[in-house]
């Protein structure tokens, strides 16, 4: 089997490609290319080529890992933004049909308004706030339009041990000042980029064997946190690891999102119902503290 995976060099690419590799072949692309594989195109920027690498490959698996995240800039850049959100994951789709492949996309729960205290289930109304959260939903509209079997996974909050996240951001302010003030009216689960990879991996290997199981699923870790828990909770794992801190967990102090203005509106309710995904793969979801511990003892 070949897997032709597009954005190796992102958070989640990386680890993509650590877990699709035992499932066989595995061509893997950044925005440059492959020094591998200069001949094929990789810039989601230009859509309309990406069809040809696909044809050029021939995979029987093509997984989108490349995305544009910038989710503010994308309120200044709506045009690049739906041209690596939308309008390249559609020509994806289309490619992937015309050679009968299966196609891995990522989506976000930005694709909802945010209303409410209920897990977001698959079913329900989307209403994105934001450029970004428009051009992921559009996103995934045409993938299903274009009508090549397919696994969507909307996930929240992700973070990776490779590049910045969230925790690191907050351990590095917490080496510097005495007290932190962070929103604590957004609620989620941190996901990390090794469990959406190894989950991808295993949804992959089923769906090839049962093509039922394709599909829109939503994929996070279980339970739930705000920005400020999850801000304490990174900060008490430094502190019991022995790390020296100006401010520890109890000097965190809870604001409202009004408190940071940001060009993009951010849902405040975040949480993704999984009950669809345990159904369809038996797998169940670890609690986000356990990714972001074993993250966080990756990099302290």
């Amino acid at each position: 089997m070949k897997i032709l995976l597009f954005g190796k060099d992102g958070q989640l690419g990386w680890e993509l490609q650590r877990s699709l590799a035992p499932l066989g072949e595995l061509v893997a692309l950044g925005h440059g290319g492959s020094a591998l594989h200069a001949e094929l195109h990789a810039d989601f920027s230009r859509p309309e080529a990406l069809a040809r690498t696909i044809e050029a490959v021939r995979p029987q698996v093509v997984v989108n890992a490349a995305a544009y995240t910038a989710v503010d800039k994308a309120e200044s850049e709506p045009e690049l933004a739906r041209s690596v959100n939308a309008v390249a994951p559609g020509v994806l789709a289309a490619a992937a049909a015309r050679i009968g492949a299966l196609l891995v996309h990522y989506s976000t729960d930005y694709v909802f308004d945010g209303s409410g205290s209920r897990p977001w289930r698959e079913s329900d109304a989307t209403g994105p706030l934001s450029v970004y959260g428009a051009a992921k939903l559009e996103g995934e509209r045409l993938i299903q339009a274009a009508g090549p079997q397919h696994l969507i996974f909307r996930t929240s909050w992700v973070y990776a041990a490779r590049g910045g996240n969230f925790a690191k951001t907050m351990l590095r302010l917490a080496k510097e000042r005495e007290r932190l003030t962070v929103i604590d009216d957004q609620f989620g689960a941190p996901t990390g980029a090794e469990l959406l990879a190894d989950v991808t991996a295993h949804a992959v290997f089923a769906t090839l064997r049962d093509p039922a199981k394709a599909g829109l699923y939503h994929l996070a870790a279980a339970g739930e946190t705000s920005w400020h828990g999850y801000a304490r909770f990174v900060l008490a794992e430094a502190q019991a690891a022995g790390v020296a801190l100006k401010a520890g967990p109890d000097a965190v102090e809870p604001v409202l999102t009004s408190a940071f203005p940001t060009a993009a509106k951010r849902p405040a309710n975040s949480r993704l119902d999984t009950a669809k995904l345990h159904e369809a793969f038996g797998l169940r979801m670890p609690d986000w503290q356990v990714g972001v511990a074993r993250m966080l003892a990756e990099t302290l």
